[in-house]
């Protein structure tokens, strides 16, 4: 059956869903970390087969329950008086949409999220700072779909409070119960940090010049799956010797970063930036035996980043560009960087500050592409079963805007070894993908899925 490009959402009920016991009404403030992250929502959602007809007052009730211990998602984000976002517990609530959308499952166009989910099956968040969808599709198949605001968490977090929704629906034992420590990321009196290092990374938007654009080019979403035989192969091209073994991401980043220079002309730059969690290297030298950031939910990213001339990447072996990508890495893992970035946002607060890699910045002539590498590896696709089995597809949807592409690597949902990889990147570099890199990227099927 060929994809319906053209199907209708009908809304067949708003309303908001609040945590089911009452909470002292309290304000949560940011961490420094929490305050590199402008304005900015991401969605996730888990495409079903078959669910039973109670699913959507279970799902409702499971909520209300998990909005007890995730009770920041039932909040609000205002300004304090220094103007930064803070967030306000009141238990505002979540939307919660419910929805039916005239289109069989094999007939969803999952390679195209542009035209499939954005818009239709992920919601739009209007308030507050998560947003839930649950659409029924012809076939009885399911749609849970959320919008999360990235100021209050991050991916990570997002992961813990979606296996929690999925455990209480069960009425299982929690596996993780979520810490709102704030004094885990506190900075160091006194502070302390490399200037020139940081200062790299991270800027204040008030020093920024009007960022250069690329206004010819549009920006689309699409989803590959990436077969196992096909990683393991890249990672030994990126692997000089035993001695030197690239991570199957190092590998994969290069190999993108190398596609996206194609398409690059040879007087421009091309950035690769990379998101590191913080949580495993905040703790490095701990002798407690709990990583107490194990259960942080907030933000605890850096965005360390490389440039090089796009002849250059294209002209060198991938050995030599993953190379590159691991030294990206070496930077932001490390326990120092994150203190020190902590210590550096103290020093320039309340002043927004932005991570440079999203930046256009230097000489119009000279600028040309960035991409950010974000890893979903931990993705827990198989733990978010609500009660009628694994999700036949669950991905990451981020289609954030500016001339910055990204792309997230997920696990398969087949638990095969392949992954499934979220683009959002310029046409052109998708066209290159779809081209020159046809053999490792391919087009996300409902074939593939077996559904």
């Amino acid at each position: 059956m060929g994809c319906k490009q053209d199907f209708a959402v009908k809304i067949t009920k708003n309303e908001v869903v609040a945590a089911m016991l009452p909470m002292q009404e309290h304000w949560l403030p940011p961490s420094n970390l929490d305050l590199l992250l402008p304005p900015l929502d991401f969605g996730v959602f888990f495409i079903y087969k078959n669910a039973p007809a109670e699913a959507k007052p279970v799902l409702k009730n499971a909520l209300a329950e998990a909005l007890v211990l995730y009770y920041a998602f039932a909040g609000e984000i205002m300004k304090n008086n220094a103007g930064e976002p803070e967030l306000l517990c009141n238990n505002r609530g979540v939307d919660f949409i419910e929805a039916f959308a005239d289109v069989e499952l094999r007939d969803l166009n999952v390679y195209n999220p542009d035209e499939s989910i954005e818009g239709r099956l992920v919601p739009l968040k209007k308030h507050g700072v998560l947003a839930v969808q649950i659409t029924e599709l012809k076939c009885r198949a399911l749609v849970v779909a959320c919008t999360v605001d990235h100021r209050v968490a991050d991916a990570y977090s997002a992961n813990m409070f979606l296996v929690a929704w999925a455990e209480i629906a069960q009425s299982k034992p929690l596996s993780q119960v979520p810490s709102f420590r704030r004094s885990l990321l506190y900075p160091r009196r006194p502070g302390s940090y490399c200037s020139s290092s940081i200062d790299r990374l991270y800027v204040p938007i008030s020093t920024l010049k009007a960022p250069c654009t690329n206004d010819n080019q549009s920006i689309i979403s699409r989803i590959y799956y990436v077969e196992a035989k096909q990683l393991c192969h890249l990672q030994s091209l990126a692997s000089t010797n035993n001695r030197c073994k690239r991570s199957k991401l190092e590998a994969f980043s290069a190999f993108l970063w190398k596609v996206v220079a194609e398409d690059t002309p040879n007087n421009k730059t091309c950035k690769m930036g990379i998101v590191v969690d913080g949580r495993d290297k905040l703790c490095e030298n701990d002798k407690r035996k709990d990583n107490p950031l194990a259960t942080y939910f907030g933000n605890v990213l850096s965005i360390p980043y490389g440039e090089k001339r796009s002849d250059e990447i294209r002209e060198m072996p991938l050995n030599w560009v993953a190379n590159a990508v691991h030294d990206i890495l070496e930077s932001a893992v490390t326990k120092d960087h994150f203190l020190g970035l902590i210590d550096w946002v103290e020093v320039h607060r309340p002043e927004q500050m932005l991570a440079r890699v999203y930046i256009s910045e230097g000489v119009k002539e000279e600028v040309g592409s960035a991409v950010v590498v974000s890893s979903g590896q931990r993705f827990p696709v198989e733990k978010v079963d609500f009660g009628w089995g694994t999700p036949a597809l669950g991905s990451y949807h981020f289609p954030w805007g500016g001339n910055t592409g990204y792309v997230m690597p997920m696990p398969s949902p087949l638990g095969n070894g392949d992954w499934l990889v979220y683009m959002h990147l310029f046409k052109s570099h998708i066209d290159l993908f779809e081209t020159k890199a046809s053999h490792v990227f391919r087009p996300l099927t409902c074939d593939y899925l077996k559904i």
